[in-house]
């Protein structure tokens, strides 16, 4: 396996492994050369990884990536990735169904006839052990190799979701296409509400693929809880696997059906309780709006009274604007005036990591008596979040409350990118988004919006004494610089000699994990971005319990700090109060204390822009003409710094007074901008004075 192959084994980043190779003698030399890239044997590096404790995967999950890696390599024109997942899978379900391990030395013909005993009618299994090239060979050993996956998993079920898991890598991209990520699928498991379904229930799938929302959903259900699963998909392969999933999930037969084609066999087991489905893609130059909402519009003919449904589809369709009173914004206000609609739900970008143009959106449809409709849809837009398990979860929270309350507000809870609005109103605005036009009107009463008059007060206050500080002369500015005399030449050194002669110390910087680095958090976080000016100090924040548990090692900066990055290019960033953390490839340089004649941080920082303007990197060039260590500054006299740090210390008070000026600025815009927006501030001219803004 190559460097790149390691770091996605341990999940680290891709130059960690280089590091370990540098620096620790028993990482595994490697065993040949392709183009000039090393690789390794994959088993070393496990058992390296295994010892050491090194990255971030556990020891089990490493057995079986080496698995999936050594069944990567078996992929061959004879022996196509779909044929190779196919008997993967059906091995490890056979091994459930057997209770036994499938590679105990049994002849292949015998292990055949097992599967027909258990297959009869070859409804999940048997076919694909027997497309099989070369079964003689190939079968014992994918044998094996089912029972080492089973083995490093905690049970066949979760051996069978790594193979699904890995099935691009293993090349069987058809089944990897059209499917969301694992986020949104848990997600939209959790905001069903498959956990409050009453014992025996019926939960149905169509368009099961395979098989991720089943999957997700089981695993949301209580252990005992003994629902039905119904499924439908129009590929009869998938069909097969979906069958193999469930039944090394423990659902059998007696309690699983999946058919082929669109519909389900409700009829046979009765109406689901619980639909959940992903419409299936279609490029948004052949969609037609009212072929989709036709679809959805089929799915809820399957729901009962006190039947849920939940819609994954494409976001023009579902949440966007239609044209005024067609047959798609018709069709789509329908689901209206039944109360059918409860929810409707703009997704962050990338719900399908292979087709990132397609943004979705859900719809929570549920049928209830009329006597307990409430007439209101709960619509949020969660489009300009990010796509990370925390947005997510606070989405399937806010929807749980929604639909617990009895789809009607809580008066304890205020949904987040979200609004409570009656369905006759959008029924009323014909081609009209179903997102959130306007703040609800508890929500006009919120904290946030009743304190922002007083805020814009006291914003405007700190700008007039801003500003009657830069009058009144606080800050003195006279730098007093003339020609040096040629007959006082000055003396020069390096970075690198002042870290030599130990007036300066390095320290590195920290790599930290960027869902780690919040806004709000204990202790700030330098990155590249403060340093370089492109972000505020304070805009990265870390928490301290996080800090503690995943960082122990982490240093901070003390007073007096510079900052250095050379990436994306040269930035240096004193830290006078300290008790901050530094993130690689930013770097500490600590001036020490004693050093004779001393270094002054400003004074260093300041020479040290200078000198890296002379060298910066020049357009396509991958790094700067010279490293930091080489950059040649001035090695001032006492008296000389002494008087530089101060006109330094003058200059950045004034730049201080003026980032707050600034910053006052960007604050008052903000809050303006924000209440005006959802329509909670107005301005008026009042006649005592200038103009005002009130609340409305």
């Amino acid at each position: 396996m190559t460097y790149a192959e390691i770091a996605a084994l341990a999940q680290v980043k891709r130059p960690v492994p280089t590091t370990w190779a540098r620096r620790h003698p028993d990482f595994p030399a490697p065993v040949s050369h392709e183009d000039g890239r090393p690789l390794f044997d994959a088993r070393a590096v496990v058992e390296w990884l295994a010892s050491t404790g090194r990255g971030n995967t556990d020891s089990r999950r490493l057995r079986a990536e080496l698995a999936l890696h050594t069944l990567a390599a078996w992929r061959t024109p004879s022996l196509p990735a779909p044929v190779l997942v196919n008997a993967l899978t059906s091995l490890v379900c056979l091994h459930q169904q057997l209770d036994a391990p499938v590679a105990d030395g049994r002849p292949w013909d015998r292990l055949l006839d097992d599967a027909a005993d258990l297959d009869p009618e070859d409804r999940f299994l048997l076919a694909e052990l027997r497309a099989l090239p070369d079964p003689g060979h190939t079968g014992p050993a994918l044998a094996e190799l089912a029972d080492e996956l089973i083995d490093a998993a905690y049970n066949p079920a979760e051996a069978f979701d790594w193979i699904l898991q890995a099935r691009h890598r293993l090349g069987s991209r058809d089944l990897t296409a059209d499917e969301p990520t694992p986020a949104v699928v848990r997600a939209l498991a959790a905001l069903s509400g498959a956990d409050t379904l009453h014992e025996g229930s019926v939960i149905a799938v169509p368009y099961a693929r395979a098989g991720d929302f089943l999957a997700a959903l089981h695993d949301q259900a209580d252990e005992d809880s003994g629902h039905t699963y119904l499924a439908a998909d129009p590929d009869p392969a998938r069909v097969r696997l979906v069958r193999r999933r469930m039944l090394v999930r423990g659902v059998y037969e007696f309690r699983l059906d999946v058919v082929p084609g669109e519909e389900l066999s409700a009829d046979e087991w009765g109406d689901p309780d619980l639909l959940v489905c992903a419409l299936p893609y279609e490029a948004a130059e052949t969609r037609d709006p009212k072929a989709v909402l036709d679809r959805v519009a089929a799915l809820t003919d399957y729901l009962d009274t006190g039947s849920v449904a939940v819609v994954l589809g494409p976001a023009d369709v579902l949440t966007g604007p239609l044209a005024r009173h067609g047959a798609a914004d018709r069709l789509r206000r329908s689901f209206l005036e039944p109360g059918l609609l409860k929810a409707a739900i703009s997704l962050p970008d990338g719900a399908y990591a292979f087709r990132p143009g397609y943004r979705t959106a859900v719809w929570l449809l549920a049928r209830v008596p009329e006597d307990k409709r409430t007439g209101l849809v709960l619509l949020a837009d969660y489009s300009a979040q990010p796509l990370t398990e925390p947005v997510l979860d606070t989405l399937a929270e806010d929807i749980a409350i929604w639909r617990t309350s009895g789809w009607t507000p809580d008066p304890r809870h205020e949904p987040r990118h979200a609004a409570i609005v009656r369905g006759a109103d959008l029924d009323g605005r014909p081609g009209a988004a179903f997102t959130p036009q306007h703040r609800t009107l508890a929500s006009r009463h919120t904290r946030t919006v009743v304190e922002r008059p007083a805020l814009i007060s006291d914003l405007e206050r700190r700008l007039s004494e801003l500003q009657e500080r830069s009058r009144t002369g606080e800050l003195r500015l006279h730098a007093q610089a003339e020609l040096r005399p040629e007959n006082q030449p000055v003396r020069r050194t390096s970075v690198g000699r002042l870290l030599r002669t130990r007036r300066l110390r390095r320290r590195p910087g920290h790599r930290f994990a960027p869902e780690h680095l919040t806004a709000v958090g204990h202790y700030p976080v330098l990155t590249p971005d403060e340093i370089l000016g492109h972000a505020r100090v304070g805009d990265h924040r870390i928490d301290r319990g996080i800090l503690l548990t995943a960082y122990e090692h982490a240093q901070f900066t003390l007073p007096g700090d510079l900052v250095v990055t050379a990436s994306p290019h040269f930035g240096v960033y004193v830290d006078t109060e300290g008790v901050s953390l530094v993130a690689a490839p930013a770097r500490i340089l600590r001036v020490h204390p004693d050093a004779d004649p001393p270094v002054r941080p400003r004074v260093l920082a300041s020479l040290l822009r200078a000198a890296a303007a002379e060298h910066a990197r020049t357009s396509g060039a991958v790094r700067a003409s010279r490293r930091i260590e080489d950059l040649v500054v001035p090695d001032l006299s006492r008296a000389e710094a002494d008087l530089y740090e101060a006109v330094l210390a003058e200059i950045e008070g004034r730049a201080e007074l003026l980032r707050e000026q600034s910053a006052a600025l960007d604050d008052l815009t903000r809050v303006v901008a924000a209440g005006m927006a959802d329509g909670t501030l107005t301005i008026q001219q009042l006649p005592h004075t200038t103009t005002d803004i009130v609340t409305d």
